[in-house]
């Protein structure tokens, strides 16, 4: 198993606080090649039994270190378990990370910043520490190992029937984290792989196949084709209550704003709508507006039918309103990709909303 990625935002965690690894393996109780292991990823955090990990992660924070960099190690152990998965040995479908739960932003983002060196928006909007050596300054793995991880991907996706019941978990979660690989060829297998799915696009409102549609919608935006994901939203949440429910209940997931993991994608057939706080989600759709340009006609839906359902949100969080505010202006008057006469409505809507409430 590769500890690389959690190894990094434990190196994170020790700068935040202004300690060498020479005083954390003194505060901890071990020694500095202890230390030294688990930051290079040669021991994986993951490995450690179960009540060292929890020691380490309560003393971080009373060490000074940033707890928001803490709380970033879960999602970090579980790319690295999935990353593990790609360069370890064969092992049988249905026991694959990606088929036994419901993975999130959070880990995506851990997994490409391994795989492009690209860090988290949190990570890359903080500053960096001076650094004495060669230390590396991502996580990047290593190019054999990259191209390795994303073959990989690409069998799983391949031969995902082999999982039962998990298979379109794997096939779904396997095949959007394919996207991740900027290769021209990779680029066009991962194309022509969303292509083959494409039939899915056309169902109308909620369906067993929601979660795949979705999934692959979001994909092909990633890619550069946007209009998959505007004919989603016009087939599969709008005017139909199920739909809408179900894309609540997945961004409240994929953003952190739920309650809980999951290990398939029922949770999101909830219509009653338990498992998330309105607040949090709402917070984090106005603050993923401007990190994902990619998906601003799905961000601005979202945003107009959660407004729908709890119009008291900007009453209730005033200053997120008046970000939304500025963001819907600007992508009013054109600062952003191409809008569908649908989502330049909705963010009409949102932007009156947003507006009257947080004057």
């Amino acid at each position: 198993m590769t500890g690389i990625v959690a190894g990094f935002v434990l190196r994170l965690c020790r700068e935040s606080a202004g300690h060498t690894q020479a005083r954390i393996a003194e505060v901890l109780g071990v020694d500095l090649a202890t230390v030294q292991g688990w930051e290079s990823g040669r021991r994986p955090l993951a490995n450690m039994k179960a009540g060292a990990l929890l020691e380490l992660r309560r003393r971080l924070p009373a060490l000074g270190a940033d707890a928001a960099l803490v709380g970033m190690l879960d999602a970090a152990m579980d790319a690295d378990r999935i990353i593990g998965a790609a360069l370890g040995p064969p092992q049988d479908a249905a026991r694959h990370p990606l088929a036994g739960w419901v993975h999130d932003r959070a880990v995506a983002h851990m997994i490409g910043w391994a795989a492009q060196g690209t860090p988290p928006p949190q990570i890359a909007a903080r500053p960096r520490p001076p650094r004495r050596g060669a230390a590396p300054k991502t996580p990047l793995l290593p190019a054999a190992d990259r191209q390795q991880f994303f073959e990989h991907l690409r069998q799983a996706a391949e031969e995902a029937h082999r999982a039962g019941q998990a298979a379109p978990l794997l096939r779904r979660q396997a095949l959007y984290l394919t996207s991740y690989d900027r290769r021209p060829e990779a680029r066009a297998w991962t194309t022509h792989a969303l292509h083959q799915g494409r039939r899915v696009l056309g169902l109308r409102g909620w369906s067993d196949r929601w979660a795949e549609a979705r999934s692959t919608a979001t994909a092909l935006a990633r890619q550069g084709d946007p209009q998959p994901l505007v004919d989603f939203i016009d087939r599969a949440l709008c005017d139909d209550d199920q739909g809408e429910a179900a894309n609540l209940n997945y961004w409240a997931h994929w953003l952190g704003a739920g309650r809980g993991q999951h290990a398939d994608d029922r949770f999101m057939a909830d219509r009653d709508l338990t498992g998330w706080e309105p607040v949090a989600l709402f917070r984090l759709l106005v603050q993923g507006v401007d990190e994902a340009p990619t998906y601003v006609e799905l961000y601005a839906h979202t945003l107009w039918a959660l407004l729908r359902l709890h119009p008291w949100l900007p009453l209730a969080v005033p200053g997120t309103a008046g970000l939304l505010t500025s963001q819907a202006e600007k992508l009013l008057d054109g600062a952003g990709p191409v809008l569908s006469s649908r989502a330049r409505r909705e963010i009409t809507a949102v932007h009156q909303h947003s507006a009257l409430r947080s004057t």
